[in-house]
């Protein structure tokens, strides 16, 4: 969801010919995801320190005691009672993506790639933030990539990773420990994941042997057993697909929400998966201004929900943790006039 990816996003786009297994070979699952298809809607953010550094060309670059900084003084409380008001049922952040910089602490991250100071914070963000939301029954996802922080060359080698269609399997074994990490630390605060970057499934996840789609999704799911977890292949306009039975909800990256559509059966469900789109509701993704009117964004909501499709609204975040205002604004009023569940 970045524009160094854009190319393969559109290549990955054109190899949906091994999208999805048959369905007859899709196992039945438990249905983790029954909350997420009764949800209003969720808000993500991208809290990232690229998206930091961007959003203030003048300031200096990230060090691990500026990111801990951050960190320090992000204000979960705020965000928490901004995303109440705004009547989300749940709530999907970054811990990080290409920088390197990740906003929890996990030691098998640290012990692999072997930095110091660690480029993992001293705070674990997610658990406090969890802490906070918990206060108005609001849940908490987390997104991770499915590859190595490809800004940082040194965790790029120490974790074994090779960018492009490969097994990779050495990668992903070390990757899956490090998210066992931190599924561990977070528990059952944490209800769900979202991977990004899963571009090549056929070469990476399909495998009868470990690693796999089954084995990445069981690490994501250690600390918490019923956590749901989706895998993103990238923009894939059109009917909704599942990517694998070891998913519980469709990625739904969405540049264009319009173009998304769904057929569920009569439990709900694409191919034994939960319907979810996610998309931006700024100018792109982690980038403001608004991009919708009111009046469209609630016509684009309505159009998913109405065919049983989840929803999560992508929104910027500033540095300090809050959601700006026009967007909280424009998020109350749609609230207020959808229907209730």
């Amino acid at each position: 969801m970045n524009a160094s990816t854009a190319l393969v996003i559109m290549v990955s786009s054109l190899a949906l010919s091994s999208f999805a297994a048959p369905p007859s070979s899709q196992p039945a699952r438990r249905d983790r995801a029954a909350w997420l298809r009764k949800a209003r809607f969720g808000v993500m953010s991208h809290y990232l320190s690229d998206c930091i550094e961007r959003n203030d060309p003048t300031a200096p670059p990230m060090t691990v005691e500026r990111w801990n900084n951050f960190i320090d003084h992000f204000d979960v409380n705020a965000l928490a009672k901004q995303l109440h008001e705004v009547g989300a049922d749940y709530y999907l952040i970054t811990i990080g993506q290409n920088s390197g910089y990740y906003l929890a602490p996990n030691a098998t991250y640290d012990r692999i790639v072997g930095i110091t100071p660690s480029h993992c914070s001293r705070r674990d963000l997610v658990s406090d933030l969890s802490a906070a939301l918990a206060k108005y029954d609001i849940r908490l996802m987390v997104y991770l990539p499915s590859g190595a922080p490809d800004k940082d060359a040194i965790a790029d080698k120490a974790l074994q990773w090779e960018n492009g269609a490969h097994r990779n399997a050495e990668f992903q074994k070390n990757w899956e420990a490090v998210i066992r990490d931190w599924s561990q630390r977070f528990g059952k605060k944490v209800s769900g994941w979202w991977f990004d970057g899963c571009y090549w499934p056929d070469a990476m996840y399909r495998s009868a042997e470990a690693p796999n789609f089954a084995s990445f999704a069981a690490a994501a799911r250690t600390g918490n057993p019923d956590a749901i977890v989706g895998f993103n292949p990238g923009v894939t306009p059109g009917d909704l697909h599942a990517l694998t039975p070891a998913e519980d909800y469709t990625a739904g990256e969405a540049s264009d929400p319009n173009a998304q559509s769904a057929h569920p059966d009569g439990h709900g469900l694409v191919e034994g998966a939960t319907p979810h789109v996610l998309t931006y509701i700024g100018s792109d993704w982690a980038r403001a201004p608004k991009r919708f009117t009111d009046e469209q964004l609630l016509a684009v909501v309505r159009r998913l929900k109405s065919m049983g499709i989840a929803v999560t609204l992508e929104v910027v975040i500033e540095a300090s943790g809050k959601l700006p205002q026009t967007f909280v604004d424009q998020l109350k009023t749609m609230n207020h006039a959808l229907p209730a569940n």
